[in-house]
């Protein structure tokens, strides 16, 4: 995949850029995979905004990407397609019954290549199998936190993480992140690394493309009234957290509650798990 630049014939299109579409080999999902996406506007059955900045957005469907694939599968890759719901591709399989699956999918994938699922499973790019059976150094994405479960981690465009170490009940998986986790052996994953690469680098270049996610704008809280947000008020001018009144004071939320660096996470039971955090290089 690769980046595009536009020919500027508007301002918006000056500083965009698109990916294309060279590895998708089908326009249209299969029906029998797709269900469609209720639109909610970040609002609940009350009607009460529960999560802001969104409404609005291109109407689409949700792809039914199988993120458990069973073992003992082996299926012929049918199509490379493009998922709206997510970063990666997604392919189109056919299983050994006749069945059709969306998974996610690498990037050395080709339409009429073969996967796998299961503990027979060679050692391939695309393959799905325990992390026992895979030889460590390996480079997989589609990992399970919870062994049946389904895949959790490491599923977006250009994402892949590293097998480092193998035990008996449990192996050390770097993520992208550089977190450094320790995973039941029998959880599977797939070997390869996610395809889609440069959606990282693509530029949207307008606003016009964000709305069109469903993505509606941020208004800083600093500009607001003292009376709508705790971050507002002032005397006029630019002025920090809280204005004249509360300068200095921890950020908050609109509703008072204290944020960028109060931890929310819940550390009693992953924290056991890693082995080393993410954030280590950034304490050096």
């Amino acid at each position: 995949m690769a980046v595009k630049n536009l020919k500027p014939n508007t301002p918006g299109q000056r500083g965009m850029t698109t990916r294309d579409f060279d590895a998708i080999t089908a326009k249209k999902p299969l029906k029998s995979l797709i269900v469609k996406k209720k639109q909610t506007a970040g609002r609940n059955n009350a009607g009460r905004i529960t999560t802001r900045h969104k409404g609005g957005g291109a109407k689409r469907h949700i792809r039914n990407v199988n993120f458990a694939l069973p073992a003992g599968t082996t299926a012929t890759i049918e199509a490379i397609e493009y998922d709206p719901g997510r970063s990666a591709n997604i392919a189109r399989i056919k299983d050994q019954d006749g069945q059709y699956h969306y998974v996610i999918a690498a990037g050395k994938m080709k339409v009429g290549g073969k996967v796998q699922s299961g503990e027979d499973a060679p050692v391939a790019v695309g393959n799905r199998m325990p992390l026992k059976n895979m030889p460590a150094g390996s480079t997989i994405y589609a990992i399970e936190l919870t062994p049946g479960r389904g895949a959790q981690l490491v599923r977006s465009a250009g994402t892949g993480a590293q097998l480092t170490a193998k035990e008996d009940d449990y192996c050390q998986v770097k993520l992208p992140s550089g977190e450094v986790r320790r995973i039941a052996s029998n959880a599977m994953a797939t070997i390869g690394v996610v395809g889609n690469a440069n959606h990282q680098n693509v530029k949207l270049g307008k606003a016009g493309r964000k709305r069109k996610m469903g993505i509606r704008p941020t208004v800083r809280g600093v500009v607001m009234n003292a009376a709508d947000h705790p971050h507002g008020g002032g005397d006029g001018g630019r002025h920090g957290i809280g204005g004249g009144v509360n300068h200095g004071a921890a950020p908050r939320t609109p509703w008072g509650q204290k944020t960028l660096g109060y931890k929310t996470r819940s550390r009693r039971k992953s924290n056991k798990m890693i082995v080393r955090s993410r954030h280590e290089g950034k304490r050096r």
